[in-house]
């Protein structure tokens, strides 16, 4: 999609952040331009930064594992992360490094017009979900203007939190679920918008 290219240079060539130094790529994300699904998670590392592609290590692997769990897979679905350069020894992103990134962000979502957006990890879910906790909210979905945001862990928590790998799969069976309900509460919105112009255009003969 010439749009995605487009910003993918642009991203590519962003000196915003102190850490652009340092990179080997950025890496803006990965998937098709008609998504509909958009996994959001926090930052690039060690094998990202040398590929130029998002969740390539082993967090990665493990995304691959859930989406397969749910029939899709990477080529499905779009993959990017908060911020689109690694941070120094893959330390959490600074606040200045979100704010210079969410423009990029924004850009990909206007774009890609998802119906639904997985935040994986705190510093994706904060952005939608601003004074929760991935404690509280994770497993759960609210709708804003038509599209439906789901809160998971980052896959890499289930490497570190050896607990966490079943609530993480548990979590993203009910993706399916979800979107199909969204995609008929949507539609039954849509056929009452029509009903309600027809009306009006009757009143108007």
């Amino acid at each position: 999609m010439p749009a995605l290219n487009e910003l993918y240079q642009s991203i590519r060539s962003c000196r915003k952040c102190e850490i652009s130094k340092a990179r080997t790529n950025a890496v803006p994300g990965e998937g098709p331009g008609n998504a509909e699904i958009m996994f959001i998670g926090e930052a690039p590392g060690f094998h990202e930064d040398q590929k130029g592609r998002p969740f390539v290590g082993s967090a990665g692997q493990f995304l691959g594992q859930l989406l397969k769990s749910i029939d899709l897979s990477r080529e499905q679905v779009y993959i990017t992360n908060v911020i689109k350069t690694r941070p120094p020894g893959n330390r959490d992103p600074l606040p200045e490094e979100i704010v210079n990134c969410r423009p990029w962000l924004n850009h990909q979502l206007a774009i890609i017009k998802p119906k639904m957006i997985v935040t994986l990890g705190r510093f994706s879910m904060g952005l939608f979900m601003p004074g929760k906790t991935i404690g509280q909210v994770h497993g759960t979905a609210v709708k804003k203007d038509g599209v439906l945001y789901f809160a998971m862990y980052h896959p890499a928590a289930a490497l570190h939190q050896g607990n966490l790998r079943g609530v993480i799969e548990s979590d993203m069976l009910k993706i399916p679920g979800l979107l199909a309900g969204l995609k008929k509460e949507n539609a039954l919105i849509e056929a009452q918008k029509g009903r309600e112009e027809e009306a009006q255009q009757l009143k108007l003969l």
